[in-house]
């Protein structure tokens, strides 16, 4: 797996909830690309808890919501936003586990609309969660002028995140 480089580290103003590494409160995501896939490992905290040792659902959904969008950065090379997301909670995530698994790939796209398919699996590798999210995607253009896009690029060296 390669690990994407976020665009967006370092610039003035940047405090996204899911995916700042300097956010003390947020997600602190990190993305990586293996083939058709965008793989997260991420270390579930005590504070994200709905009941005891359980990764509260909103959570879950704001996970889901914010791999789908590095799947539209780095495979469509733009940004768009959310416009519709269906989440099946099928098993709790513990939030004593020390890591999750999060997998997610286009399902289907038609012309500017990019269907997301998310999986997110606990330590053991038992799906948990699933999500589709439907994503509007902006002109390349736009994405740059409005949003600050830039090239979502990858690191040259291979990394395997589960050993971090």
């Amino acid at each position: 797996m390669k690990k994407i480089t976020n665009p967006w580290r370092g610039m003035d103003g940047y405090h996204c909830y899911g995916c700042d590494p300097n956010s003390p409160q947020g997600l602190r995501m990190e993305f990586y690309e293996n083939g058709d896939e965008i793989v997260s490992v991420w270390h579930p905290r005590p504070e994200y808890q709905g009941w005891v040792n359980t990764l509260h659902g909103g959570i879950q959904a704001t996970l889901a919501d914010e791999i789908s969008s590095w799947v539209v950065f780095r495979k469509f090379q733009t940004s768009g936003v959310t416009s519709k997301m269906e989440v099946r909670y099928h098993k709790p995530i513990h939030t004593t586990d020390d890591h999750i698994v999060l997998r997610a790939s286009v399902r289907r796209q038609r012309r500017n609309i990019v269907e997301i398919e998310v999986r997110i699996y606990d330590r053991h590798e038992v799906l948990c969660t699933e999500a589709v999210c439907v994503y509007f995607l902006f002109p390349p253009d736009k994405a740059r002028s409005e949003f600050h896009f830039c090239d979502c690029g990858v690191e040259a060296a291979e990394e395997n995140p589960l050993n971090k």
